[in-house]
């Protein structure tokens, strides 16, 4: 089915991605391209480039034609001096600069090796003395990258989803899920892309599942695009697409979820904001019980398990039951050490082992994210029942079961 194209005056809101690779090429090709090599280069029709070069004069980018034999053109971007340059103050080419680690999580992308040009030349604008003085304050800063993917080599095929996502065009690719065995190839519509964690992930429809579905892109193993065009629904935004998860999973229920977090890491949690939707009430003791509206309780689930003994899930009843599962599956893991501990090692980890072998107990697993914490076993925490509905404010709606959308 074709795509039903907009009128041809081409606006900012259009085919960004596809825009900007453009300008890449043309920027690169000093001696010219013509309007056939940059259809063939981003695997598009000849009109929509000449749409985008038509585009790009309107705004005023320094675009030149160069007419050669034969009534042959090329185009290039050419830097005579005529357009208006781009200048920074010494104290904002330094920050930029200093800010090129932040960047590294995306190494890959277009984005990121557009910046990587950008930041050699600030440091050739910059003076020996100034780069040394740099590096000296780069030395203070230290960006964690725990867990993150790298992308250095495929550059290509995260532009081949970015032109798909842009031009609306379904993409092929071979993808080797989670649990799978081996590789299976699907026909995707890519909708937009999320950064999580460190990683990227596709969210697009699948036309094998009728369904949309997140796709990490570290197991995607090649990708084409196809002349199918889609057109994407009109109500759907990314962002609000993502509202209601709590990481990377997008689901579609009502859940009201509660959860009880010890005095040792109340403040911890308070620092942050983990959700648009959460509501924090301080207790007496020092605790705090915090809530959020959310689609599911998969993500979620796993954040309380990072914080051990010392949070507690108190709704709903469906969370509780699976943290004490994973509980149980804990204890059994540890058997022997915990066998130790009950023949009066410790009397506290005894106390810690008894409260997780209480099916109605939360979870432990080990949180220590910034600072070494420890649960304070004569605290008495793991030992509180639930607080009642009316120990704090009411929780809303009850929870209904949740349907999500799968990450292969």
């Amino acid at each position: 089915m074709p795509r039903k194209s907009k009128a041809n005056n081409v606006n900012t809101d259009g085919p960004l991605v596809r825009q900007w690779i453009l300008l890449r090429l043309l920027g690169s090709r000093w001696t010219g391209v013509t309007v056939e090599e940059m259809a063939r280069e981003l695997q598009t029709s000849v009109k929509t480039i000449r749409r985008d070069l038509a585009l790009f004069r309107r705004l005023g980018f320094p675009l030149a034609e160069i007419r050669q034999a034969h009534g042959k053109k090329k185009w290039t971007l050419y830097a005579s001096g005529g357009e208006p340059r781009l200048s920074f103050a010494f104290d904002e080419a330094l920050a930029l600069y200093l800010s090129r680690r932040l960047l590294d999580p995306i190494a890959g992308t277009p984005f990121w090796e557009a910046a990587q040009r950008a930041f050699r030349k600030i440091r050739a604008m910059l003076s020996s003395e100034a780069l040394k003085y740099a590096e000296k304050l780069a030395r203070f800063f230290y960006p964690t990258a725990v867990g993150v993917s790298d992308y250095s080599g495929q550059s290509q095929l995260i532009d081949l989803l970015l032109i798909g996502i842009e031009d609306q065009r379904a993409v092929e690719m071979t993808y080797t899920s989670l649990r799978a065995q081996s590789p299976e190839t699907y026909r995707v519509h890519p909708y937009g892309m999320i950064y999580h964690r460190g990683s990227l992930y596709l969210v697009g429809y699948s036309t094998k599942h009728k369904e949309i579905r997140h796709w990490k892109v570290d197991r995607m193993q090649q990708a084409e695009l196809t002349d199918e065009c889609f057109q994407r629904p009109e109500n759907f935004d990314l962002h609000a697409h993502m509202a209601d998860s709590f990481g990377v999973f997008h689901e579609t229920g009502n859940t009201i979820v509660r959860i009880r977090f010890a005095p040792e890491v109340s403040r911890y949690v308070q620092e942050k904001r983990w959700h648009a939707s959460q509501r924090i009430f301080r207790e007496n003791d020092g605790s705090i019980v915090v809530e959020f509206r959310l689609g599911g309780i998969e993500e979620i689930k796993h954040w309380i398990l990072s914080f051990g003994g010392l949070a507690e899930a108190l709704e709903p009843p469906e969370l509780r039951r699976e943290l004490a599962i994973e509980a149980q599956a804990l204890a059994t893991l540890y058997s022997a050490e915990l066998a130790s501990c009950q023949r009066g090692v410790p009397k506290a980890v005894g106390e810690l082992v008894g409260a997780m072998a209480d099916p109605d107990f939360g979870e432990r697993e080990s949180f220590l994210e910034q600072e070494h914490v420890r649960p304070r076993m004569d605290s008495g925490f793991l030992r509180q029942p639930p607080l009642r509905r009316d120990q704090t404010t009411k929780p809303g709606k009850a929870w209904r079961k949740s349907s999500k959308t799968k990450e292969e």
